[in-house]
């Protein structure tokens, strides 16, 4: 019998390696590299033996529509594009301690009361403390099915034998394990094959899966990046502790739209729904102040207004200092450089603190005018008005580009009481059957020295002539 060679993977990443290293070549990770135990080799060759004949069927052919399970929880079920399909597998990741474990309870507990059959099984938690948040939330009376296991043989053989169950709940994946591995659970091995075999399960009933799944230091899902490919849909849950709003985002989406987001607000009693976020994360009663800007932004396939907040202040001689939150470093760095390069702002020598208002994250570069705009308005000392929006995505020489969903931006502003838009030349024409927004005028912008003009006419003694 040939001797089996030893294997070693890295936890972070997945990658084998032939022998132990402290540093992992393929991400850069120290100590991260475990021997495991390789799997039986399977044969080189098909042999004699003949496989299955597949059935293929016509491009054309309608087949079954799909069948959705709608939570009752609106947020939840826009970001599955309308609820959940079955034999799906979702997997959800996010922070510890940011609600995951409590917006699957609730999603399972609504199920429930509806008729489907919930199984939420917990690996991390016993059931007594499964029951206590329940009652704190007030789905004590909620019929799910509970259990705690991590022995992947065990749930599968309970889920098998019981009732079919038509909603299964496993926090978290990374608790899991497979007794024919020697390798100890959370590393890739484990979680690999403990994913695996659940999402046979899934598929093979009909089942829902929904995985609960852990994040590193650096916010990416623990685990082997094979895991978010297994499944149908990926869902991020984010947020800042400090706020009470979080943001169920999706990644990944088989079934549905990519990028939609479901937004809920942390309360004594759970995770509450918040159907119009932009009265949310605006402040009403902020006043007129230098620095501010509103920014008309799209989230998935809803628009949202949200608050930019630049700081510009004095800073000693040496390196100033560049802080962001809620933004791209990278690219409040490039708006910088244009500012001065372009339109005569200097900003070098200045310390730039830059926040989004409300724990929100953007990544749309629809926002490059509201923070130009936001960053001469604190420099200028001059408020932009209190019923102003902006949008707009500025190039590096200093154009201003149309971004796609205007029509949309400038309905959510006007609902909101908006009277007056910055924004790209082309912005009310972007897009099939785009017109003006009644009740919004449109000032349009077509380079970022026409919005320094606009908001500090005056030259300002730290920026200079302006060319």
């Amino acid at each position: 019998m040939a001797r089996t060679e030893p294997r070693y993977v890295c936890q972070a990443c997945g990658a084998a390696v032939p022998r132990w290293a402290g540093r992992c070549d393929a991400c850069g990770a120290w100590n991260t590299i475990v021997e495991e135990s390789p799997r039986q080799a399977a044969p080189k060759g098909l042999g004699a033996g003949r496989g299955r004949a597949l059935a293929f069927a016509a491009l054309d052919d309608p087949g079954e529509a799909v069948r959705r399970r709608e939570t009752k929880i609106a947020e939840l079920d826009r970001v599955f594009g309308g609820g959940l399909v079955a034999g799906s597998a979702v997997l959800l990741a996010g922070d510890p301690g940011i609600g995951k474990s409590t917006l699957l309870l609730q999603a399972a507990a609504a199920l429930a009361r509806l008729g489907t059959v919930c199984a939420y099984i917990s690996g991390e938690e016993g059931i007594d403390q499964i029951r206590m948040r329940a009652h704190r939330i007030g789905l004590a009376d909620a019929p799910v099915r509970l259990a705690a296991g991590t022995s992947v043989r065990d749930i599968l053989t309970s889920l098998e034998g019981g009732a079919p169950a038509d909603v299964v709940v496993v926090d978290s994946i990374q608790t899991m394990y497979l007794d024919s591995l020697d390798s100890a659970p959370g590393t890739v091995a484990q979680v690999r094959a403990s994913a695996h075999e659940l999402i046979r399960f899934a598929k093979r009933t009909g089942a829902i899966l929904l995985l609960v799944g852990h994040v590193t230091k650096e916010g990416q899902i623990a685990g082997p990046r094979v895991l978010e490919h297994m499944v149908d849909t990926v869902l991020y849950f984010e947020g800042e502790r400090s706020h009470q709003f979080r943001i169920v985002r999706a990644i990944k989406n088989r079934y549905g739209p990519t990028d939609e987001i479901g937004v809920f607000e942390m309360t004594g009693t759970g995770l509450a729904e918040v159907p119009d976020p932009s009265a949310l994360f605006l402040n009403p009663e902020r006043g007129p102040v230098s620095g501010a800007a509103v920014f008309a932004g799209i989230e998935g396939s809803r628009p949202m207004l949200l608050e930019i907040q630049a700081l510009v202040a004095g800073a000693p001689p040496g390196s100033p200092r560049r802080t962001v939150v809620g933004w791209d470093a990278g690219r409040l760095a490039m708006v910088l450089a244009v500012l001065e390069a372009r339109a005569g702002v200097a900003l070098s020598g200045s310390d730039v603190y830059l926040n989004v208002a409300g724990g929100l994250r953007i990544g749309e570069p629809a926002a490059d005018l509201a923070v130009a705009a936001a960053l001469v308005s604190s420099l200028s000392d001059v408020p932009l008005g209190e019923e102003t929006v902006v949008f707009g995505e500025i190039g590096l020489a200093g154009e201003v580009r149309p971004v796609a969903q205007t029509a949309a931006r400038l309905k959510e502003a006007a609902k909101l009481g908006f009277t007056r838009a910055l924004a790209p030349p082309a912005g009310r024409t972007a897009g099939a059957g785009v017109g003006a927004e009644p009740g919004i005028a449109v000032h349009e912008i077509a380079r970022v020295s026409e919005l320094v003009e606009l908001i500090a006419p005056v030259p300002n003694a730290a920026q200079g002539e302006r060319p």
